[in-house]
């Protein structure tokens, strides 16, 4: 266990070196605490959810690995989600599914009702978070073809408008529970896996689904709609109706937000790059932090030049306050609940050391054309001790320091996940 007094005494001296050239470090972590992290839940059951047990993934989605003690149950995916958010400094979100309602009624997706969530509802006020929303439009018989809102027979698409607008009641019903913005992400797979000889038409009937889907009005204070791109998918490499221009033209028309995946660029796309060309049109941003391995693999995140890069563009740009972000990926090689808490935390650390930075500093050099001293002391900033008031940040909001959070893990999978029935597990 790392000692209180080695904590304090590092810290000390990084509050001194980053004092040197402008830094409050204090103030820092006063901004990294008002940063709300959204938890994706499909981390902790490999995205089964509760509403067709058994059903198989498609839509292009998979999960690798059978690592012991997948949640099964809402208790047991709201009790590894508690332990996740136990071991990460600060308050938080959590994002659902739609296949995640809790009901003792068979339904489908097109029924869903906010009472079909009041489980969790109930849960994230007992936890003191709040709860985003996501329609589910993959692992259906309704996906047909690889079609749901831009699908050219008319009842499959009036089968996802209903979910869609369900979606938007469901999460409507979150705000007004819990007080705070409830942001309800649409991603659909529609496309073709080889050439089309008509690509507008599908753009324009899911240009037709959208607007009858956000028709009626909803309070922001409670909720509002993001629509996320791709650049392609398994089973339709060739053509993406949703691509990412299209909803970032769809989301600044309509005045909703645009979700940017990490995951879903060209692999020598840099996402961060896209943030301030966006932010002066668009009311605001989603934005799902995966890692991209080859494409989008959506492995766990980690503290590497992605992230970085990310996480310095939202910062130095002033963009965090018209920023949600939330997590998104999934690996059952590991266990789930660490799986959490390494990308948490690999993301505020990022978010940390972006604002430890003499930033008014840094852009009057750069307006100067003193490019020598901007060099300089970006790369010298490398070095500095960002991790001393990183621990610092851990313990003043009661989470263990440095490797100590796994000690919680190992008892934890003793104690409650190792203890589950491995003979009903899903191995996928």
């Amino acid at each position: 266990m790392v000692k209180t007094e080695n904590i304090d005494k590092a810290y000390e001296a990084a509050k001194q070196r980053y004092a040197e050239i402008g830094v409050d470090t204090e103030a820092v972590m006063k901004q990294l605490s008002k940063v709300k992290l959204s938890l994706h839940c499909w981390q902790g059951d490999d995205i089964h959810g509760f509403l067709f047990p058994g059903q198989e993934l498609t839509g292009g989605i998979g999960v690798s690995g059978n690592y012991p003690g997948i949640a099964r149950t809402p208790d047991e995916l709201s009790g590894d989600l508690h332990e996740a958010l136990s071991l990460i400094p600060g308050n938080h979100k959590v994002q659902l599914h739609a296949i995640y309602a809790v009901t003792d009624k068979k339904k489908d997706l097109d029924e869903l009702e906010p009472e079909d969530f009041k489980y969790w509802v109930d849960w994230a006020k007992q936890e003191k978070i709040g709860l985003d929303m996501n329609g589910t439009f993959f692992s259906h018989p309704k996906v047909v073809d690889n079609f749901t809102l831009a699908s050219p027979d008319k009842s499959i698409r009036d089968f996802w408008i209903e979910h869609g607008k369900r979606s938007r009641a469901i999460a409507n019903y979150f705000g007004e529970e819990l007080g705070q913005q409830s942001v309800n992400n649409f991603w659909i797979p529609d496309g073709f896996k080889d050439n089309p000889i008509d690509k507008a038409t599908p753009r324009l009937r899911l240009i037709d689904s959208l607007d009858q889907i956000i028709d009626k009005k909803y309070d922001e204070k409670n909720t509002i709609e993001a629509f996320e791109g791709k650049l392609f998918g398994t089973g339709i490499e060739s053509y993406t109706v949703g691509s990412h221009e299209f909803y970032q033209n769809y989301a600044i028309s309509r005045g909703k937000i645009w979700t940017i995946d990490a995951g879903h660029f060209h692999p020598t796309e840099d996402v961060s790059d896209k943030f301030s060309a966006y932010f002066p049109f668009g009311k605001g941003l989603m934005l799902h932090v995966s890692r991209p391995v080859r494409w989008d693999s959506d492995h766990v995140v980690i503290f590497d030049d992605a992230l970085i890069r990310i996480t310095r563009s939202l910062v130095r740009d002033n963009e965090l306050s018209k920023t949600n972000i939330g997590l998104d990926y999934f690996d059952a090689t590991i266990n789930r609940v660490a799986a959490w808490i390494i990308g948490a935390r690999a993301t505020q650390k990022a978010l940390l050391q972006a604002m430890l930075a003499p930033i008014d500093q840094l852009k009057k050099d750069e307006l100067n054309f003193d490019f020598t001293q901007r060099l300089a002391e970006t790369e010298e900033l490398k070095s500095y001790p960002f991790g001393a008031v990183w621990d610092k940040f851990c313990e003043i909001n009661n989470v263990p320091v440095g490797l100590d959070w796994m000690n919680n893990i190992r008892q934890y999978e003793k104690d409650v996940q190792f203890k589950r029935d491995t003979k009903n597990s899903v191995t996928v």
